[in-house]
């Protein structure tokens, strides 16, 4: 899909035979729910602190497993900037950060509910 991405225009998703999305690279990508995932290492979050973060504007998915922090936005142009300014308000130490916006993989999961098949 990467190289879709860098020489097509315009891309269609088709799934079964059904075109199911149409579009340029980035209309796809804002067809999903998703806007961006940032993963944080080391992390040492206690019950209260992970309820907080679920609240935050334009978080809707969390998980946290073996101190990895792992959080789907919406779109929303400050996320990273307002889950680090949450983690330094409560004292919370971390590690690295990634932030991902969406790939085509991810509409093509999203908009047919399957990954990519040959």
């Amino acid at each position: 899909m990467e190289e879709v991405e860098q020489i097509c225009t315009r891309i269609a998703i088709i799934d079964h035979g059904s075109c199911r999305a149409i579009g340029t690279t980035e209309e796809l990508k804002n067809m999903i729910k998703t806007g961006e995932t940032i993963t944080i290492d080391a992390v040492s979050l206690n019950m209260e602190q992970l309820s907080k973060l679920r609240h935050l504007e334009h978080i809707y998915d969390l998980s946290y497993e073996e101190q990895l922090l792992k959080i789907k936005c919406t779109s929303g142009s400050h996320n990273l900037i307002e889950i680090l300014s949450y983690l330094k308000a409560e004292g919370i130490t971390f590690g690295r950060v990634y932030s991902e916006l969406p790939t085509l993989n991810d509409v093509f999961l999203e908009i047919t509910g399957t990954q990519l098949r040959d």
